[in-house]
C-alpha cells in the first residue's frame, strides 16, 4: 500500500487564487502517485480561516469533484497559527506538508521535498527563502534582525528566512501536537521539538492575483509574540535595568552627599531631576508593559479557550448531498 501525504493549505479570502493553486497542485499529486521508486498517494486538506469571500464555496466544489480534497471551515478568522494546528490535528497521512494557497510556496517543490524526506535520515524537510533581495529594504533587514534576536534570546536555532513551508513525518507531527499551548509560534515549536531537519533554499513564487495578507504592522506584532513565546530575556532585561538604575541612583546620592560635606554646595539641578524622573517613569511603564504581556499570555492559557472553533467540514457537505 502506498504511503499517504497530507497537504495542509491554510487559506483566508483566496477565492481568486484557489483554482490556480488547485490546477498546479493536481499535477504534482499525479507526479507523486506515479513515482517509480516510492509512489505516494495524497490528500488535500484546506483550512478556511473564516473567509468572507467565496473561498468556502470553492472548497466545497473541489470536494464534490474529488473526495480526497477535504476542508475545515472556522466560525471566524482565528489566524494562520490556528489554521496550522487544525490542519495537523485532522490529517490522515503518514507525512504532512504545510504550504500557502497563494502560490508563493511553489507546488512543484513538493516532489523534491518528498524525495529528500524518504531518501535521507531526516524527519522534516523545511524551506527557507533565498530571495530576500526581492523584498523591500525595511522588510528584508527587519526579518534578518528578527531571526538573529530570536535565536540569541531563546534556545532556538531557526534558519534566517525560515518559512512554514515544511514536510514532516508523522512522528514529528505527533510531537508538535503534544504541545497544548494557546499562544503558538509554529516555527519555534517545530524547532523546539527537535528531530532532524533538512533545510532547502527556494525562491518565493509570485502571487498570480491579490496581495499579501501580512502587513508590516502584523509582521511586527507576530515577531513580538514569537519573542515572548520562547524567551524570558525581556523579563531578565527588566530586572537587570532595575538593578543598574538603583546602583546609579545610589552612586549619585553618595556623590552629592560628599560634595555637600566638602564644598558646602547645595544640591541643585531641577532640570536634571525632572529628566531623571521622566526617564525612570518611562522605563517603569515599559517594564510593566513587558511584564503585563507575559501575564496576559498566562491569563489566556489558564482560561483554556479553544485555539479555533470549527463551523463545518467536508462531512457536512457529504451529509447535505
Amino acid at each position: 500500500m502506498n504511503k499517504l501525504l497530507s497537504i495542509i493549505v491554510p487559506c483566508y479570502n483566496e477565492e481568486e487564487v484557489l483554482p490556480i493553486f488547485m490546477e498546479a497542485v493536481t499535477k504534482v499529486r499525479d507526479g507523486l502517485r506515479n513515482l517509480p521508486d516510492a509512489p505516494c498517494d495524497t490528500e488535500l486538506l484546506f483550512v478556511d480561516d473564516g473567509s468572507s469571500d467565496q473561498s468556502l464555496e470553492i472548497l466545497k466544489s473541489f470536494h464534490r469533484a474529488d473526495s480526497t480534497v477535504r476542508y475545515i471551515s472556522f466560525s471566524r478568522n482565528f489566524g494562520k497559527e490556528a489554521a496550522i494546528l487544525a490542519g495537523l490535528k485532522n490529517i490522515k497521512g503518514d507525512y504532512a506538508v504545510l504550504m500557502d494557497a497563494d502560490m508563493q510556496h511553489p507546488p512543484e517543490l513538493l516532489l523534491a521535498m518528498y524525495k529528500e524526506l524518504i531518501s535521507s535520515k531526516c524527519d522534516s524537510v523545511a524551506m527557507y527563502r533565498d530571495d530576500r533581495k526581492k523584498e523591500g529594504f525595511f522588510r528584508r533587514h527587519f526579518s534578518s534582525l528578527f531571526f538573529k534576536l530570536l535565536n540569541k534570546m531563546s534556545k532556538l536555532n531557526i534558519v534566517n528566512g525560515a518559512t512554514d513551508f515544511r514536510m514532516m513525518k508523522r512522528i514529528m507531527v505527533n510531537a508538535v501536537l503534544s504541545m497544548p499551548e494557546t499562544n503558538r509560534f509554529s516555527k519555534g515549536i517545530f524547532n523546539w521539538v527537535g528531530f532532524n531537519t533538512k533545510w532547502l533554499p527556494f525562491e518565493t513564487g509570485e502571487r498570480p492575483v491579490g496581495r499579501s495578507k501580512w502587513s508590516t504592522g502584523k509582521l511586527i506584532s507576530y515577531s513580538f509574540d514569537a519573542l515572548l513565546s520562547f524567551s524570558e530575556v525581556p523579563l531578565k532585561i527588566c530586572s537587570w535595568m532595575g538593578l543598574i538604575f538603583c546602583f546609579i541612583a545610589f552612586m549619585i546620592g553618595i556623590f552629592h552627599f560628599i560634595k555637600t560635606l566638602i564644598f558646602g554646595d547645595p544640591v541643585a539641578g531641577f532640570p536634571t531631576l525632572y529628566l531623571m524622573l521622566l526617564l525612570i517613569g518611562g522605563l517603569i511603564l515599559l517594564f510593566l508593559g513587558i511584564t503585563g504581556q507575559y501575564l496576559a499570555r498566562i491569563y489566556l492559557e489558564i482560561k483554556q479557550r479553544p485555539v479555533y472553533i470549527v463551523k463545518e467540514t467536508e462531512s457536512d457537505t457529504d451529509k447535505g448531498e
